[in-house]
């Protein structure tokens, strides 16, 4: 450290030569060799690491909102929410990260993108992956055996972002979950009702959502041939099929994990097959599968499912699919995700799914892993991928160049005239302990012009403008900044009149 200060000394005090020098007009020669001594000075000295250039980012698989693509997020929630509430939901929050023995074992393969934390010498924790297993704790932790939830919240994957595609390494989840002992298939057609009602409203394109059971899944495996350790591997290469070939995915299970090709090929017979209620009613005439009691069981439940989402009104969005497997270890039951269609390029072509933007299932075991004496709470529930709806919307907006309010100020109090700032503070002090989003600019005077170009800009409705007249006959000026249209308001009508024009309801009751 001794070295490198004077190392430093003597560079600034050979720059100052070489200044001195330039300053007196030397000769070329001798700058020139009093240069060169300060170069092989800065030389020796090299790079101060310590003063190394910062760069300044986000983390990889993270990114930063502006307050447009807030607005816009707001929106989104606002639907999903009101949808919640709608179906009688109450709300909960748990922590951002749980011990890591909760969350290791529940996800299959995918716990490697589990963040684990630093071992600050307490316990060992890691960032939750999902919302569901922390509900599940939630639930044994507080010996709940009944409860209809939402939780909107962030969750954290080591996995390879897709920003483009909506695919983060933090991002939100939201999710709605029914808990507790009720007759079969009741509170599942409820969840995809939600999830129709959500991916309807928010008007992100035609969707469709596959449903299958991992009760039929691992029936059909078994009759296969697939052994009982193999069953989650070769589940999670199944679920691939909607991203990559039946090809690819049989190549995957004979070559990386030891699958006979005999079995794989009646695996093949059974999951590329997809349609409605009428499928469900083919496999339970199947000679093999029939015989099976999971697939069984799994079949009856997804018959009666469609017969209540036919009374809901939602069968035409609904798609028995025997390729749809989803990872996670704890399902149990009836399995479920949205997928967004790709308008077909040829007439007759199929609609093809273009990514999934909604998930979930049934999980009746997962509560009894954390209860110490192992009381099961059967639990279904929905996941919305709000990341990719995001992006969807988005580009929407971009390409429709739609102006995005990203306030929500109903009034700016403005003047005509100067010396009014007094004025404008009282008035704006009155809207707000009235209720009313006012706003003013922070200027002493302002002139009028730039006020009224700030609510263009902003898309501020209405302006209430004070001149020295307008206090002297005890009233406002009521301007509408898109028609321009301006009327004289007296002072103690002004905040009823600014709520009618605006909307907003006269009393909050």
């Amino acid at each position: 450290m001794a070295e490198r200060a004077a190392l430093e000394e003597l560079v600034k005090l050979q720059g100052e030569r070489v200044r001195g020098l330039k300053q007196q007009k030397a000769s070329a020669e001798l700058i020139e060799e009093e240069v060169a001594k300060l170069l092989k000075l800065k030389a020796q000295l090299g790079p101060d690491e310590s003063k190394q250039k910062f760069v300044l980012k986000t983390p990889k698989g993270t990114r930063d909102y502006s307050p447009r693509q807030m607005a816009v997020r707001e929106k989104v929630f606002d639907v999903i929410i009101r949808c919640f509430k709608r179906h009688g939901a109450e709300v909960i929050d748990t922590p951002v990260f749980e011990l890591k023995e909760t969350l290791m074992g529940k996800y299959g393969e995918d716990s490697k993108l589990i963040y684990d934390l630093k071992d600050q010498g307490g316990e060992l924790l890691s960032l939750r992956y999902d919302l569901t297993v922390p509900f599940a704790r939630y639930l044994a932790m507080n010996k709940l055996t009944n409860i209809k939830r939402y939780h909107i919240a962030k969750v954290y994957r080591r996995d390879n972002p897709a920003m483009t595609r909506g695919r983060y390494r933090e991002f939100y989840q939201c999710d709605f979950d029914i808990a507790g002992n009720f007759d079969p298939m009741i509170p599942d057609a409820e969840c995809l009702k939600i999830m129709c009602e959500i991916l309807s409203s928010l008007q992100i394109g035609d969707f469709l959502v596959k449903v299958n059971d991992r009760r039929i899944l691992d029936g059909m495996f078994a009759i296969c041939g697939v052994s009982d350790s193999k069953f989650r591997t070769i589940c999670s290469s199944v679920d691939k099929l909607d991203k990559v070939s039946w090809e690819e995915v049989k190549n995957e299970m004979v070559g990386e994990k030891g699958l006979a090709p005999e079995v794989a090929d009646r695996i093949g017979d059974y999951v590329q097959q997809h349609g409605g209620v009428s499928l469900v009613e083919q496999l339970l005439q199947d000679p093999k599968l029939s015989q099976n009691k999971q697939a069984l069981e799994g079949l009856g439940d997804l018959k009666l499912l469609f017969e209540y989402l036919t009374l809901f009104g939602i069968d035409d969005k609904i798609s028995f699919d025997l390729s749809l497997a989803r990872g996670l270890d704890y399902y149990t039951g009836v399995i479920y995700e949205a997928v967004l269609l790709q308008t077909p390029a040829q007439a007759g072509e199929e609609p093809l799914g273009v990514g999934s933007v909604a998930a979930g299932g049934r999980y009746d075991g997962l509560v009894g892993m954390f209860d110490p004496k192992g009381r099961k709470v059967p639990c279904v529930g929905l996941s919305i991928g709000v990341e990719r709806i995001f992006s969807i919307v988005e580009q929407r907006l971009e390409a429709l160049e739609e102006k995005v309010r990203t306030t929500e100020t109903q009034v700016l109090v403005a003047s005509a005239q100067k010396k009014l700032l007094e004025e404008r503070l009282k008035l704006v002090s009155e809207l707000w302990d009235a209720g009313i989003k006012a706003e003013l600019l922070y200027k002493k005077n302002p002139k009028l012009l730039n006020q009224l170009q700030y609510c263009e800009e902003a898309g501020i409705p209405l302006v209430a403008i004070i001149g020295e007249q307008e206090l002297k006959d005890g009233v406002i000026k009521l301007r509408s900044v898109t028609s321009r249209e301006e009327v004289d308001v007296r002072r103690e009508d002004l905040v009823e009149e600014i709520k009618r024009r605006t909307g907003q309801p006269l009393c909050i009751c």
